[in-house]
């Protein structure tokens, strides 16, 4: 347990961040630290935040060591999109009774269901998650999986994040941490190339990853490893051979750059695919770092041609919705990149930002977004329904963009909602994905129902008489 601590606290004491960088190490250390609290977990444990950052590895068993009632944690809850294998959306758990804790027989369990795995679905690796119940109890699941992976061949990957440990967050970061021990840097590559990249913090959500790959891909770059969106085990395992990288969540996964960078020389930058200028500036960042790593100098002009050419595209299919969209208000109640990524590329087709929720958002997402919105009254953190419903209607908004849970006080205050969250059906990365937003966003305001449900029922003038 005392190495889970240390590794805990030191997750929480991170330098990469780009606003951090130029502070010295008391400073940066000072700011990163988050001590525990009671409540830390709420809205979403440890275990849960380890989970969500691997399951999108696609080709993987992920076999929870616990009671039943940790796989009740969704096995599609990003909503990741795979290309190939399904195995990553079949739940496994050993399923512990009182019987097995009392009687001492969860590690046993444990290897015997290993096995089973192994046997019935022929993995390209299994995940071995702790929870709180093993974590009490004890059980040492790297030992389970050292001689796992001995007996039968076969990656088994101890995932050190029971649920107690602290945020959904932290979980995050020790998922990175078993990737970069137990994973990246286990396989070499049979074609290594100058123009290799990993993609870290990026989850193909609705498969939005596949609308910006073609793009990199006409550039002749190749993604090694897109973790953990649509990756497979093998992708993973030798991602330590990329040249360069980039973090679109790095709330997430800025660490893992980080230790990839000091370990292996791949320099990273943090970046977004969302609006059209930041899908522009993040493939010229790609080119530059790759062309500094030795990628032919050519990459840059071709990369400008490129760009130059979606752009000129992008901007005349968006001419057909500016005229509906420009000046309408916009709150976004979400966290993260996207609070700055999505506002800014709100901005480009014109609307207004009438608030903006931080809530999950790194110092560095912060200062994006005051940058971008030069009022910081707009930023706000998490909010209660009712004070949401209020700031709507004060701030006379014509959408919310935000996640389920809060669609409600949207419909409520009687104004169109999109989501914009991990649950959506929609993919919006890239320049396809800008356009699909407009889209989205001009069919919600513009539904016909919004002007007859805010009309007074027939019978509201006859009760005032």
């Amino acid at each position: 347990m005392s190495s889970l601590n240390a590794k805990n606290k030191d997750a929480f004491h991170e330098l990469a961040s780009e606003r951090s960088g130029s502070k010295g190490p008391k400073a940066r250390r000072r700011n990163c630290a988050r001590p525990m609290a009671p409540g830390t977990a709420v809205g979403g444990c440890a275990f849960d935040g380890a989970k969500v950052a691997l399951q999108p590895i696609t080709d993987v068993a992920h076999l929870i060591h616990g009671p039943l009632a940790c796989e009740g944690n969704s096995w599609d809850n990003r909503g990741a999109a795979s290309s190939g294998p399904t195995l990553w959306r079949t739940s496994f758990t050993t399923d512990l009774t009182e019987i097995d804790i009392v009687m001492g027989h969860s590690e046993r369990k444990l290897f015997k269901a290993i096995r089973e795995i192994k046997d019935g679905y022929a993995p390209a690796a299994i995940f071995v998650y702790s929870t709180c119940v093993t974590a009490m109890i004890g059980d040492d699941i790297d030992v389970v999986c050292k001689r796992a992976t001995d007996e039968f061949a076969l990656p088994v990957v101890p995932v050190n994040a029971p649920g107690f440990v602290g945020s959904k967050n932290l979980g995050n970061k020790l998922a990175g941490e078993a990737l970069l021990k137990h994973v990246i840097g286990t396989v070499e590559p049979d074609e290594p190339g100058l123009c290799d990249i990993n993609i870290l913090g990026e989850f193909n959500l609705s498969g939005e990853f596949w609308q910006v790959k073609p793009l990199l891909d006409k550039l002749g770059i190749r993604v090694r490893a897109c973790i953990p969106g649509d990756a497979r085990y093998l992708q993973v395992a030798s991602a330590h051979r990329s040249r360069a990288a980039m973090t679109v969540c790095s709330t997430a996964f800025v660490a893992l750059a980080r230790k990839m960078q000091e370990r292996w020389d791949i320099p990273f930058f943090e970046g977004s695919f969302y609006g059209i200028s930041g899908t522009s500036e993040a493939l010229r960042r790609i080119a530059d770092l790759l062309v500094k790593k030795g990628a032919d100098p050519s990459l840059l002009h071709r990369t400008e041609i490129l760009v130059a050419e979606e752009e000129e595209k992008v901007w005349k299919r968006l001419e057909a919705y500016r005229p509906r969209l420009e000046g309408k208000r916009v709150l976004l109640n979400t966290g993260g990149v996207k609070s700055w990524s999505v506002v800014h590329a709100l901005m480009e087709i014109g609307m207004e930002i009438v608030g903006t929720s931080v809530k999950k958002s790194t110092l560095e997402d912060r200062e994006r977004v005051k940058q971008t919105l030069k009022e910081e009254n707009l930023l706000f953190e998490s909010m209660s329904p009712r004070e949401l419903f209020s700031l709507l209607l004060e701030r006379k908004a014509d959408i919310m963009l935000s996640g389920g849970r809060t669609q409600y006080i949207a419909l409520k205050a009687k104004l169109p909602w999109l989501d914009i969250n991990q649950e959506r059906h929609h993919a919006y990365a890239g320049y396809e994905g800008m356009v699909q937003l407009a889209r989205q966003i001009d069919l919600a305001i513009h539904n016909p129902m919004w002007p007859q449900v805010r009309e007074p029922a027939p019978w509201e003038p006859a009760l005032v008489v």
